[in-house]
């Protein structure tokens, strides 16, 4: 792609944003004096935001760095820190429950947000941080680190290499920190929710040099008290520290982030042992008094670039985080009638993960044909320390719709480790090189891009008691992709591209059906996913829309003739359409629909050929409104309405969770006082207090349901100083 052709796409998406969003002109004359205009293809800086100021012109595409949405040959979105803020977002799974493609649900037996993308998971440590893996915090990332969370849809092993915690097969999310703007920032922000929760946040922002090139931000913001649900009771700490700088040949950002967040009696996920049990009460919490999930994360990363010629720029990237975790859990299992049965669950985790990433692009032409040449080599590696101790397997009742307080059994029935100073149980490394090629053909509506990426993945486990090596893995493989996106006008772009998906092979079990299995602990190779995809995207200028249809397929892995390998596949197919921006003033729509086909192929003898995977709705739909009230200048009405269609709740598919709508409610108020800018904010969520199981699952096999929250109010008041 031709430099000319970068100014032109990053000019056309400037200008659209300055038309269309008034408020944001005067931000976007002022990056362009700073020459902060070419954005294509950075590691660094960011697209401008879309008409509306919701989402972004465009984000980041792996090592391709950050592409026009129009130049972009797969389906993204990228939700923008205004958006955060304006609907009070706690972490990633609220801003992510904007998008009609993904549904948020938990970890597997632990309070892990999990976020499910053409039906299939995304853990939360598979996301990465400004485009490094390992490095956020597991379980929960509080919304006030963020700038911007980018959603990527679709296979991502050729762009990101393969997440190391082994997800990620259907999309990825980046989450961006933010960054200090050209205009002086001091923000204090307070609010309540729940029953008697406190919020307060300060947010501040700096820029410095003679040309203003550094800048400095500065986030610290504190929750506590008990929310909607009954007897949980919440506690969070965050602070982050950013730093960039931006001059003429050089580009910089580093940041640095602690977060502490507690949950005293944590709502827990429920795991049917048949039917399906009525939904308790929203409110309701189920949890035993004693349980509770802890964690601090201390994490960073630092990712500069430099331009070595006009036409060539290197960059570098590098980051880690040192993790702590401790959960006291029992999470239960149901029968029909709401009987539960559940047992004591503690562990600690203690986790030190190291993340890197470098590259060079260079822009060159041959004859009438302009590439961009990219190659990069990214590396992750993690230790973590664990233990656990369980309770006895026999267990403790207590019910659903009346649950029962026992005293916390003895957790010394199953013991791994020592828990005051638990072993190293596991070292992952992931190293990757990539070589790409963007090439522009006529005059830069035409665009195609081919990629190769070989990445090998190692694993060391070890015993959870003595701490000796008990078994190793090392595996590769070579992933491509090829894209292509034709523009027919300035207005549509048409796009298509295969692409594959990587998840590190299982190991063999020893048993099967009391028969022994002839591989035992030989590990499989990686498994591939395959994505072929096509779309189309529309830019009016102040309104976009698109559309993608989809096939993906993954395989799977069982025992056959006593042996364990890839022998079944699941294969998902469907219709995403999506909708942003202000089509007219004052009016903001962000929204769009899902079609999903889920089906499970060549299952063991057959017998479940045809059936949908746990957890896949066919349908998802999301819809919110912004509407600025014309007769009182500063004052805003919002809605959302999120819909997500029935789910089997088994493999054979007999059992299946009903359909369930949600509608949220906002208003705030922007003024003036004493000089100063204010904004009063007041938000419900599950307006109508439904009660209703939200997901099933999240991690593959498992059919454990997920309660949607009660209804929930929430105030805050913020000025800018």
């Amino acid at each position: 792609m031709s430099r000319r052709l970068a100014v032109l796409l990053s000019s056309v998406a400037v200008a659209a944003v300055a038309v269309s969003t008034p408020a944001l002109a005067q931000e976007v004359e002022a990056a362009t004096e700073l020459g902060e205009i070419v954005v294509t293809g950075s590691q660094v800086r960011l697209p401008p935001a879309y008409a509306g100021g919701q989402v972004a012109t465009g984000g980041r595409a792996g090592l391709l760095g950050s592409l026009d949405l129009m130049d972009t040959p797969f389906a993204t979105t990228s939700y923008t820190e205004a958006l955060i803020r304006d609907q009070q977002a706690r972490s990633v799974a609220d801003v992510l429950q904007n998008d009609p493609a993904v549904r948020v649900t938990k970890g597997f037996g632990n309070f892990q947000e999990l976020y499910v993308i053409r039906g299939f998971p995304v853990y939360s440590d598979d996301m990465t941080y400004n485009g490094l893996f390992g490095v956020l915090p597991r379980q929960f990332v509080a919304a006030e680190l963020l700038e911007r969370v980018e959603v990527f849809h679709g296979a991502t092993a050729f762009l990101n290499g393969a997440a190391p915690g082994g997800s990620g097969v259907g999309g990825a999310f980046n989450l961006v920190p933010k960054r200090a703007g050209d205009v002086p920032l001091n923000r204090l922000s307070a609010g309540w929710s729940g029953e008697d929760e406190l919020y307060a946040a300060a947010d501040l922002s700096r820029r410095f040099g003679a040309d203003r090139e550094w800048g400095l931000r500065l986030n610290l913001a504190g929750r506590d008290g008990s929310g909607a649900v009954d007897g949980e009771d919440r506690q969070l700490r965050v602070i982050g520290l950013g730093v960039d700088h931006r001059g003429d040949r050089t580009r910089f950002s580093a940041d640095l982030g602690w977060q502490d967040h507690r949950i005293d009696a944590p709502r827990p996920s429920v795991t049917p042992t048949g039917s399906v049990p009525a939904p308790p009460d929203a409110d309701a919490n189920f949890a035993q008094p004693w349980t509770y999930t802890d964690e601090q994360q201390l994490f960073g990363a630092a990712r500069g670039e430099v331009d070595l010629t006009d036409d060539v720029v290197a960059w570098a990237a590098f980051g880690g985080r040192q993790g702590e975790e401790a959960n006291r859990l029992a999470n239960p299992r149901a029968q029909a009638n709401g009987t539960l049965s559940a047992y004591r669950f503690d562990n600690e985790r203690r986790d030190t993960v190291w993340s890197g990433d470098v590259g060079v692009r260079a822009d060159l032409t041959t004859g009438a044909v302009g590439h961009r040449l990219v190659a990069s080599a990214s590396r992750v590696q993690s230790k973590s320390e664990n233990a656990y101790a369980f309770s006895n397997f026999a267990g403790f009742a207590s019910d659903l719709y009346d649950p029962v307080a026992v005293a916390p059994p003895a957790a010394d029935f199953f013991v791994g480790g020592d828990m005051d100073a638990p072993n190293v149980t596991e070292r992952v490394e992931n190293a990757s090189l990539a070589l790409a090629d963007m090439m522009s053909f006529l005059d830069g509506r035409l665009l195609v891009t081919a990629g190769v990426r070989h990445q090998s993945i190692e694993t060391r486990s070890y015993d959870y008691n003595t701490g000796a090596g008990s078994s190793s893995y090392e595996g590769d493989a070579i992933t491509p992709a090829f894209a292509v996106v034709y523009k027919p006008s300035e207005r549509v772009s048409l796009y298509a591209n295969y692409a594959e998906a990587l998840v590190p092979g299982q190991t063999a079990p020893a048993v099967s059906g009391g028969v022994p299995v002839d591989n035992a602990g030989e590990v499989l190779d990686p498994f591939r996913g395959e994505q072929a995809e096509v779309g189309a995207k529309y830019d009016g200028g102040a309104f976009g829309t698109s559309i993608s249809l989809f096939r993906l397929t993954l395989p799977s892995a069982f025992v056959e003739n006593n042996v364990f390998a890839a022998n079944g596949e699941q294969e998902n197919r469907g219709l995403e359409l999506s909708l942003f921006g202000e089509p007219v003033e004052g009016l903001r729509l962000l929204g769009g629909v899902t079609l999903l086909d889920a089906e499970l192929t060549r299952t063991a003898g057959g017998t479940g050929d045809g059936n949908a995977p746990i957890g896949a709705p066919e349908l998802q739909g999301n819809l919110n409104v912004e509407w600025d009230i014309p007769a009182v200048p500063g004052l805003t009405l919002e809605g959302r309405a999120v819909h997500t269609g029935p789910q089997f709740v088994n493999a054979a598919n007999t059992v299946e969770l009903e359909s369930w709508t949600r509608f949220d409610a906002g208003v705030r108020y922007a003024f003036e006082a004493g000089g100063r800018s204010v904004t009063v904010r007041a938000r419900v969520e599950n307006l109508a207090d439904e009660d209703q199981w939200v997901a099933v699952g999240g991690y593959p096999g498992a059919n454990y349901l997920t309660l949607g929250a009660p209804r929930s109010v929430s105030v805050s008041i913020s000025a800018d100083f």
